[in-house]
């Protein structure tokens, strides 16, 4: 067995295993140990070899099977005692998952990395569903912002995001939903449209859309919670369901 240590960050994707990349296949088929969260689809460890260590390191709020310091250390022994190190990390490794953290961990003890981007939730669970972050026309720009920051407060970008013209997709943000809203709606954005897209890509994926004054409301009619992404904007129109409700609005106005 080759026992050259090396550490490959790989991005699992959104959720659904076809939208991992071929690069990040790749990797994960010369494993000889994965490491994996609770964010990265379970049905992907396949692609491993028989003979890799699988070992679930997964963290969801308020239950974290390790501590991060836990998680580079043993991501750096395993590298040295067996080889290949996969570490599978839910969307894109640098987008909130705290990948280069890792990096930077691997890399003080001179063991070899690499990193495959993943797709990331934040753009493909909206492009799902056929709504564009940007849109000619319509906005801009985008901000993706963490709803929880690591103090569990909500981050002040929000605030900041929700004066701008631009689409605003916040994770991690299911339990500050109250807070969001009440944001936007002291900066006269009571009547935007949001959209909340659970398990986005997945079979059992839930999705409820609204106004920021609505919102609340339906998340806890249908019972939305995480992981999910919120979308608010006005991009969030180009929905296709809402698109109908407007046309066939249109259809019943005699002018």
């Amino acid at each position: 067995m080759d026992t050259h240590p090396k550490i490959t960050l790989v991005g699992a994707g959104p959720g659904d295993p076809e939208l991992i990349t071929v690069k990040g296949l790749k990797a994960l088929q010369s494993a000889d140990v994965v490491l994996y969260d609770a964010l990265s689809n379970p049905a992907l460890l396949a692609e491993a070899p028989t003979k890799a260590l699988k070992i679930y390191v997964g963290k969801r709020a308020n239950n974290h099977r390790y501590k991060q310091e836990e998680i580079n250390l043993m991501m750096v022994q395993h590298a040295l005692n067996y080889g290949h190190v996969v570490r599978l990390k839910g969307g894109d490794p640098f987008i909130f998952g705290r990948g280069h953290e890792e990096l930077q961990y691997a890399q003080s003890f001179g063991i070899e990395t690499h990193v495959v981007p993943g797709i990331s939730s934040s753009i493909a669970v909206p492009e799902l569903q056929g709504v564009p972050l940007t849109r000619r026309g319509i906005n801009e720009s985008f901000w993706v912002i963490t709803g929880t920051t690591s103090s569990g407060e909500i981050s002040k970008d929000i605030a900041l995001a929700a004066q701008s013209t631009a689409t605003v997709v916040i994770l991690m943000g299911t339990k500050k939903l109250t807070q969001i809203t009440h944001l936007f709606k002291q900066h006269g954005k009571s009547n935007t449209p949001v959209l909340i897209i659970q398990n986005g890509s997945m079979p059992n994926e839930q999705m409820v859309h609204g106004t920021v004054a609505t919102i609340v409301e339906i998340a806890q009619q249908e019972s939305i919670g995480a992981p999910a992404i919120i979308v608010i904007g006005e991009v969030v129109d180009l929905l296709p369901e809402r698109m109908e409700e407007f046309e066939a609005i249109l259809n019943n106005y005699h002018y």
